[in-house]
């Protein structure tokens, strides 16, 4: 197929948009690292709760929904939306932890943490880790939905795709830093969802679909539509509710669900204007990313079952596209084939903005680690403001590029998704209980940082025999179990480490023991914070299912569940006054 020369307008105009936005930052990102990296510290939490929500809309993430409702179902989308329980700990407990710990990036956290030249290696080596191999496979993710989407929609090999986007990208974000990308995310966030909403309507009123009525009845779709997993069959529901329920929410290191909110929502929260916007931002974020934006992308991928129910079928149909990336990811692309000119300019333009939108924070983290906790600390410790910036700008470029290069190798979404969780398995405990017991120390995170990468890799590459979830559920005890052994084998933090933590950040709790009193003087919040954590992720699932149920036509279920979801919400708005 070929775009018309409305779609190539529509296009065209969200990349000047974009520049513009870029230039005009220009000027306030280039005085300090600060204003480049954090945007000054001063964005309301409305704008910083959206750029949240758009740096997690990747041109991948309607392929990932797609790919696992085409494969398992709706209730497949549990081994996503389990997250939301270190979303609501971020939300309640850690916003205002980091908005007082007052770093430029999570990684600093560890020399204000722990102490000594432990330490100093823990920032030094998680700043190169983080910042290009962590940060390049992320990215390598969101470019090989991007080569996908190319291929299909535009007609574009690969390269050509990744050089175009990425060229913007990079103008942008270097130009520009966080400011300019925190304001590009809205518009871009705008313009992806009006595009998939749009796009919603205009796929269920085909006439090979019939309406949504017409959808849900239809015998293939029928197989798929469950919100919850077959609780008969454990080889179906334990992969999808339990091992996410009940593990990984806690024991996986992903980007935007980082127990304890690490990464960019960390940086988001750390340039908040104050803890208040900070909170505010966060739970905005975990509203729209688990309870609204999924359900068009699911409709669409339950539509591309009866459109193409088998692979060949989307084989036969894009004879063009390469053996290699043919998967169940790309039947969404496929489907937006189906729109009329201007609707399908629109929608590539939202797709490539949310490729873009994921990019930019990406490249922008992770140029903050390599210059503010990798070149700043031990390389240049002297470097005045404007050649951090400068070094900013050249990281920023690498890092894309990189990306850019390892995504041209990925084969499909899941691939790079299912590695994300497995390599940080065992280590978001840590996360969670550094900020409230004394023990865990920096030898804490290192042995569990090396035994994860070390299992991980034996897991992944040389044991065949275990299924995904398998792997992730004993990596994660045998992980957990070398850390917390190790814990009590090693030599804590100095007293004096510990008493300037708590002086700053004042966590409270009985985990810090004697440390607790004026210092401490914030009181023991954490039984409430956790009594608003589960009203949140009430809040959240019941309009999820809520919404869910509403659109199967089950209206009696449906009302009931979003009753209970303002219900929480009423309960949160009590307890927080």
């Amino acid at each position: 197929m070929s775009l018309s020369q409305l779609d190539w307008a529509v296009i065209g105009s969200y990349f000047l948009i974009s520049l513009t936005i870029g230039i005009i930052g220009a000027k306030k990102a280039g005085k300090d690292a600060r204003s480049f990296f954090l945007a000054s510290g001063n964005m309301p939490w409305w704008l910083l709760g959206i750029s949240m929500v758009a740096t997690t809309f990747s041109t991948d993430t309607p392929n990932l929904v797609t790919d696992l409702v085409r494969q398992k179902g709706v209730s497949g989308n549990w081994v996503w939306w389990s997250f939301l329980l270190t979303g609501m700990l971020t939300v309640f407990i850690y916003a205002k932890l980091w908005h007082r710990s007052g770093v430029l990036t999570d990684v600093e956290f560890y020399e204000i943490r722990y102490g000594g030249k432990p330490a100093a290696f823990l920032r030094g080596f998680r700043a190169l880790y983080l910042g290009l191999i962590f940060n390049v496979l992320v990215m390598g993710s969101v470019s090989l939905a991007a080569i996908k989407f190319g291929e299909i929609i535009l007609g574009w090999p690969g390269w050509v795709t990744l050089s175009i986007a990425c060229s913007i990208t990079l103008l942008y974000s270097t130009l520009g830093g966080l400011r300019a990308i925190i304001i590009t995310d809205f518009f871009q966030f705008v313009l992806a969802m009006i595009g998939s909403v749009w796009a919603c309507f205009y796929i269920l009123n085909l006439d090979q679909i019939g309406g949504i009525s017409s959808l849900i009845e239809h015998p293939i779709v029928q197989k798929k539509i469950a919100l919850m997993p077959d609780f008969s069959d454990p080889d179906i529901w334990v992969p999808i509710l339990f091992v996410p329920l009940a593990v990984q929410w806690w024991a996986s290191y992903y980007p935007g669900s980082e127990p304890g909110g690490g990464g960019y929502i960390a940086q988001r929260m750390l340039s908040a204007k104050d803890e208040v916007n900070a909170i505010g931002a966060s739970f905005l974020f975990n509203i729209a990313h688990y309870a609204i934006r999924p359900w068009p992308w699911i409709l669409i991928a339950l539509s591309s079952l009866i459109i193409f129910p088998e692979l060949s079928d989307i084989k036969n149909e894009f004879p063009d596209i390469s053996e290699s990336k043919i998967g169940h990811d790309i039947a969404y692309p496929a489907m937006l084939t189906l729109l009329p000119s201007g609707l399908l300019g629109l929608v590539a333009a939202s797709l490539i903005a949310a490729f873009m939108s994921t990019m930019s924070t990406q490249v922008n983290l992770g140029a903050s680690y390599l210059v503010n906790d990798f070149y700043h600390r031990f390389i240049q410790p002297n470097a005045s403001e404007k050649k951090l910036v400068l070094v900013g700008r050249v990281f920023t470029i690498i890092s894309i590029l990189l990306g850019a290069a390892t995504g041209l190798t990925l084969t499909n979404a899941e691939q790079a998704f299912s590695l994300l969780l497995l390599l940080g398995s065992g280590t978001g405990l840590i996360y969670i209980l550094r900020w409230f017991w004394w023990r865990i120390s920096a030898y804490t995170e290192i042995i569990a940082m090396f035994s994860s990468l070390i299992i991980a890799s034996y897991l992944n590459f040389f044991n065949h025999s275990l299924l995904s979830w398998e792997k992730i559920v004993i990596g994660a005890f045998v992980t957990t179990i070398v850390w917390v052994s190790a814990t009590f084998f090693t030599p804590p933090e100095t007293e004096e480490t510990l008493r300037s933590f708590i002086k700053k950040v004042k966590p409270g709790g009985p985990g810090w023991g004697v440390y607790s009193g004026s210092e401490n003087d914030d009181g023991w919040s954490l039984p409430k914070s956790i009594l608003l954590m589960t009203l949140g992720s009430i809040l959240v699932y019941s309009f999820l299912l809520g919404l869910g149920n509403l659109i199967y036509a089950k209206f009696t279920i449906g009302t009931i569940l979003i009753a209970i979801s303002l219900f929480s919400g009423w309960g949160i708005y009590k307890l927080w006054k």
